[in-house]
């Protein structure tokens, strides 16, 4: 999957906001404020964030993903070329806890209900 695609797979979330927060060519996508993917500038992998370091150590074990630099033990990177629905999955869980650690009329407003 190409950077492009997954940034047409964030852009697509309601609220979703893409910024490039430390330059050079980062796709930083955010909602409401927080992060819930980022496609390095120069490493072919997109970072997201799961529920718990224990399942980020299942996936790095399992060779699904490997730690994510510089980010909290809960947060991994996929390679690019890993089977479509397997980023779309693991960016679709990153951003529904993301959103759900907002407050709640933060996520009302941003999806619209």
């Amino acid at each position: 999957m190409s950077r492009e695609a997954v940034n047409r797979i964030c852009a697509a979330y309601p609220g979703a906001e893409h910024s490039d927060p430390w330059g050079g060519g980062h796709d930083c996508w955010k909602v409401g404020g927080k992060m819930f993917a980022l496609t390095a500038a120069i490493d072919p992998v997109v970072s997201v964030k799961t529920d718990s370091p224990e399942t980020a150590q299942m996936l790095i074990d399992a060779g699904v993903a490997k730690p994510a630099r510089y980010l909290h033990r809960s947060w991994v990177a996929l390679p690019l070329e890993s089977p479509e629905d397997e980023l779309r999955h693991r960016i679709k869980v990153s951003y529904e806890i993301i959103l759900k650690g907002l407050p709640k009329k933060t996520q009302a407003i941003l999806v619209g209900k």
